[in-house]
């Protein structure tokens, strides 16, 4: 497997990673809560927010990175 490769299959993981928490952030901070992130600490949050917020960021700085990195190895 190539570095082109392997960079594009964690881009495209990490944007079904941060669609998939974002849908999750939106329907806990502004739904109707129909689906639930998994929660640590008090009354389900991390530091006053969802657990899935901070999944969604995390998510993003892997689709920015990941995005990055290959679109740079394939003008090599």
């Amino acid at each position: 497997m190539t570095k082109t490769t392997s960079l594009r299959i964690i881009f495209y993981v990490a944007l079904f990673g941060l669609l998939f928490s974002g849908y999750l952030s939106y329907q806990e901070l502004f739904g109707e809560a129909l689906a639930t992130c998994p929660a640590i600490g008090p009354a389900d949050t991390v530091f006053g927010y969802p657990a899935c917020v901070y999944g969604f960021f995390v998510y993003l700085i892997l689709v920015i990175v990941s995005g990055l990195a290959a679109w740079k190895a394939s003008e090599e």
